[in-house]
């Protein structure tokens, strides 16, 4: 699961990627609203964590615009404002979550899983055909046979299974599993797809990664 920080406090935003990083959490920071906003419009992450108080774009500008762009990733918003009026602000501008500083980091831990719980509908496993991806081990497993895979295999996997039978193109692929600033190529996207072929077909997976020209890659049931 990848994770923005988006806090102009770097001491804060450091402390919180080590916690969160504890928890085996991929989590990348930025200390300023244009670049958080610029960062979360890729669609790459599974949450963001938007401070309210920022240089340049504020928390709700950032929100706006993200929601705006129809990205519907959960936004946790942390402010040290606690009046009401900011509350109802920090929701209508596209919050799901909004945490007062200071918090308990138990509480924070609490706000994230239960936001990832309600995206992702399945946060332990993701199924598809007689195949199963555990996210908290990187197994793909097929009745009594399973094989770890490796961490571009598991977020190539998980991106796959989330969108099953739609096409995802190899930009897509490349901005969500390498980073939009990357120099990864389509034959990066190629290679990866062939290593997971050959692990879906030796655990006996009925699951087929089928290839359509100029439209990307989607996932298949064999009869």
């Amino acid at each position: 699961m990848k994770i923005l920080i988006i806090e102009d406090e770097k001491l804060l935003a450091q402390s919180l990627k080590m916690l969160l990083s504890k928890k085996g959490f991929e989590v990348e920071c930025v200390y300023d609203g244009e670049t958080g906003k610029d960062y979360a419009l890729t669609g790459i992450y599974d949450l963001l964590i938007l401070d309210v108080m920022m240089p340049g774009l504020d928390g709700y500008e950032v929100a706006s615009i993200v929601r705006a762009k129809r990205c519907n990733t959960p936004i946790l918003m942390l402010t040290a404002r606690s009046e009401i009026e900011d509350r109802i602000k920090g929701l209508n501008s596209g919050a799901d979550y909004y945490l007062t500083k200071p918090f308990d980091n138990r509480e924070l831990l609490a706000c994230v899983n239960a936001l990832l719980r309600r995206q992702g509908g399945q946060v332990d496993e993701m199924s598809f055909g007689n195949t199963t991806l555990d996210l908290s081990t990187c197994i793909l497993s097929c009745g009594d046979k399973s094989i770890r895979l490796s961490s571009k295999e598991f977020d190539m996997m998980r991106f796959l299974l989330q969108t099953k039978e739609k096409n995802i193109s190899k930009e897509v692929l490349i901005v969500k599993i390498w980073g939009f600033d990357s120099n990864a190529t389509e034959n990066h996207v190629e290679v990866y797809i062939g290593f997971l072929r050959k692990k879906l077909a030796s655990i006996g997976s009925n699951v087929r990664i089928e290839a359509i020209r100029r439209l990307g890659y989607h996932l298949e049931v064999s009869e």
